[in-house]
């Protein structure tokens, strides 16, 4: 069973600048030297978390997206992160997860920030994604969604929990808390990739990423408040023991969400 090693980059954002954005990000994943399977950006990592996506939005194939394409075959590693992404007309706070020979999995933001009104200039996601990548499975899931631990139970037996998100200092117990409790309540190891800095509507973000293993445990120091680049390691073996020792999965409640 394979270890997966997984390279958390909490960095400030450049307010609607995807350029000096992926400029920005490739130079800190062209800085990693350890061996790293998974690189993990923030949500909307080219924009900010911004309500107008009219004039940032890209399609598919335009250059986000390849330049993930690009990084992840250099790099022999997945990248992931969500950004703006226009479909039938509609846009989309897309989750993507790009792998080393391009396989391309997405997911949708599925709650949208009412709070910010993400509701009213974005489509919500319906469905959830499953990636199965180097023999885990792992479930992506961005920012709000953190809060509405229905949507991500684990009913499909997934090992890791990764969340990217745009998550402000002032509420920031509340991401700690609640990544700690995904982790429990899941029996997984949980990822969560936050921003720093302050955006123009005078947002602060401290970060705050972390990764806590299937007990809760924080497996990684990254300094609130400060970028930072910093790679970790899963051990699946530890994990389908403490499974198989506990069975806390086994008693879980069977519902269909709809």
């Amino acid at each position: 069973m394979q270890d997966l090693n997984i390279t958390l980059i909490q960095s400030n954002l450049v307010w609607e600048n995807p350029i000096q954005n992926r400029l920005n990000f490739e130079a800190k994943i062209n800085s990693i030297s350890e061996k790293t399977d998974l690189i993990v950006l923030p949500e909307m990592f080219t924009t900010g978390f911004t309500m107008y996506p009219k004039s940032l939005a890209e399609n598919m194939d335009e250059d986000s997206v390849e330049w993930m394409k690009v990084l992840a075959k250099k790099k022999q590693a997945a990248i992931c992160g969500s950004l703006i992404i226009k479909e039938d007309h509609k846009y989309y706070n897309r989750y993507l997860f790009i792998t080393p020979d391009g396989r391309t999995e997405q997911y949708n933001k599925r709650h949208l920030f009412t709070l910010a009104g993400e509701q009213h200039q974005y489509t919500a996601g319906t469905k959830q994604t499953l990636i199965e990548y180097k023999g885990w499975k792992i479930f992506p899931q961005v920012c709000y969604d953190l809060r509405f631990p229905v949507w991500s139970r684990n009913t499909y037996n997934y090992d890791l929990l990764v969340y990217v998100a745009n998550w402000p200092k002032q509420r920031i117990e509340a991401w700690d808390t609640l990544l700690k409790a995904r982790a429990i309540e899941n029996m997984c190891y949980t990822i969560g990739v936050n921003r720093v800095g302050i955006d123009p509507n005078g947002n602060e973000y401290s970060g705050n990423s972390a990764a806590l293993n299937y007990l809760g445990k924080n497996m990684c120091n990254i300094q609130s408040g400060q970028e930072s680049v910093s790679t970790i390691t899963l051990n699946k073996q530890e994990l389908d023991s403490a499974r198989k020792k506990f069975g806390f999965l086994n008693d879980k409640d069977s519902f269909i969400v709809t």
